[in-house]
């Protein structure tokens, strides 16, 4: 029998993220709330490039169509107007009906063979976010909004899906905000800690947890962006986690509230807080949150990092510039094919895993087709990523250039993996030169599939004739045995 976990943050920190979850490379993040139905934000800028921008009240501008009710709050934002002229300033939680209505036509069953078919072995579902709507019939009532939750147990058939794919279970919860508890509006990231619930809204958001983890048992515990108590209280909630789920993973938005968070409520603090995160979003090209006293995995937003990370961390970003559905994003605001297969290679090659966010249609429960699409292109990547990717960590260096080539390695026992491409779409070379490796007397090279490539080693690295030339789109994976790193691999540029 397994022994309760000490729940303390000294001993919560010494948790190890599993070997399942660093194996996967890939998984879905599914953001499907009221807000989709009306299913409306701004298409012009990525988060990242909207903080860097440093205008007042620059979340009112969101491209996240799941902050359409705090959007609307601003008279003069595109989501106030879209609200008057299409919906006539209807309330917001009307859109729930509508969104509850369109459950008869749901398949669990189909969204779930689609995730398996694109190649995630993990999905995580919003089962509240900021508007407060469980979307499970939760024992936990909102004393604020009566009946402000699902009566079908949407988060339970899900999980019952996802797991008979294959793929593991986990759940999003909203702990840092809650409109229906707090509902001032949302403009500057200082605001954020001015509309954090508190008082009787810390049982109410523990309880909730508690429900969640009691239920399902989730695989991952994803938390978005901080907690209402402080980090004693917090430790033992994460404890009875993982006392319940020993191999489960929690993520780096836990961070506990703590009496400094009074201080951004001032006008001064607010001023330098709200400076330094716009030149943090310039160079981070997006989020990056604060790292929690306890945390397994870190959570870039629509940014990825530039060097192999100590720490596992994984990239979160929407198919388009928005995690809910938005009905005015076309294709040109979505991942091509170049960069969706790409990012998975970019990422495991520097320790961390692509949660891709699904963002489902809240007037008829199904996917659109710019999205469809991009599972598809994924299915088609699939073998790619098991042969190549799956269970794999990170080599030296995470890649390089050369000679029209671009490469990211990953390693596994005595091989090395090579995803490489063509760096432009007008070229397909069938030669490389990897210039990063080196041989050894018993180097082999080979296709993912175990077939021997023709090679030489050279002052410049090792050279390798393909059978198949290279292209832009579709990553082709290598497989190099008993190979070592050449003596400048780690220099810039290398």
């Amino acid at each position: 029998m397994t022994r309760p976990m000490q729940s303390t943050v000294r001993s919560i920190r010494r948790h190890a993220v599993p070997a399942w979850w660093r194996d996967a490379k890939f998984g879905i993040f599914v953001h499907w709330t009221p807000a989709s139905v009306p299913a409306f934000a701004p298409t012009t800028d990525e988060i990242g490039e909207l903080l860097a921008a440093g205008r007042p009240d620059a979340l009112a501008w969101s491209p996240y169509t799941e902050w359409y009710e705090n959007s609307i709050r601003f008279a003069d934002s595109p989501a106030a107007e879209h609200h008057r002229s299409v919906h006539q300033n209807r309330p917001y939680r009307e859109f729930a009906r509508d969104w509850e209505a369109a459950l008869d036509g749901w398949d669990p069953d189909d969204w779930a063979r689609r995730f398996a078919a694109a190649g995630a072995r993990y999905v995580v579902f919003v089962t509240k976010h900021h508007d407060g709507y469980c979307l499970w019939p939760s024992d936990v009532r909102n004393p604020h909004v009566a009946d402000w939750e699902c009566r079908r147990d949407v988060v339970g058939e899900l999980a019952e899906a996802v797991r008979a794919q294959g793929m593991r279970f986990g759940v999003y919860y909203s702990g840092g905000l809650d409109w229906t508890w707090n509902d001032h509006p949302i403009g500057r990231v200082t605001d954020l800690a001015v509309a954090q619930p508190r008082g009787a809204y810390i049982a109410y958001a523990e309880a909730h947890v508690r429900e969640l983890i009691r239920r399902y048992r989730p695989s991952v515990l994803w938390n978005d962006i901080s907690w209402p108590a402080p980090a004693a209280k917090l430790a033992p909630l994460l404890g009875a986690y993982y006392d319940a789920v020993p191999d489960g993973v929690v993520n780096d938005r836990f961070l506990p509230w703590s009496p400094a968070f009074a201080a951004a409520k001032t006008a001064p603090v607010r001023k330098v807080i709200d400076g330094v995160v716009a030149k943090s979003a310039h160079k981070d090209r997006g989020i990056i949150p604060p790292k929690p006293p306890m945390f397994d995995v870190r959570t870039p937003e629509y940014t990825v990092f530039d060097e192999i990370q100590p720490d596992a961390w994984e990239c979160v970003r929407g198919i388009d510039k928005s995690f809910g559905h938005n009905e005015y994003s076309d294709d040109a605001h979505c991942l091509t094919r170049a960069e969706l297969l790409w990012s998975i290679a970019d990422i495991a090659s520097k320790n961390g895993n692509l949660l891709l966010n699904v963002g489902p249609r809240g007037v008829d429960a199904t996917i659109a087709p710019a999205q469809i699409t991009r599972l598809d292109w994924l299915a088609d990547f699939a073998t790619t990523l098991d042969e190549g990717l799956r269970s794999t960590r990170p080599w030296i260096v995470p890649g390089g250039r050369s000679r029209r080539v671009e490469v990211r390695y990953v390693a596994r026992d005595r091989w090395v993996h090579a995803l490489v491409r063509a760096e432009a779409s007008n070229e397909s070379p069938n030669e490389l030169v990897l210039a990063e490796v080196a041989a050894t007397p018993t180097t082999l090279v080979t296709t993912a599939a175990g077939d021997a490539l023709a090679w030489v080693p050279t002052a410049n690295g090792v050279r390798i004739t393909l059978d198949v030339p290279l292209d832009r789109d579709h990553p082709t994976a290598l497989v190099l045995r008993d190979v070592v790193a050449a003596p400048d691999a780690r220099r810039p540029g290398g």
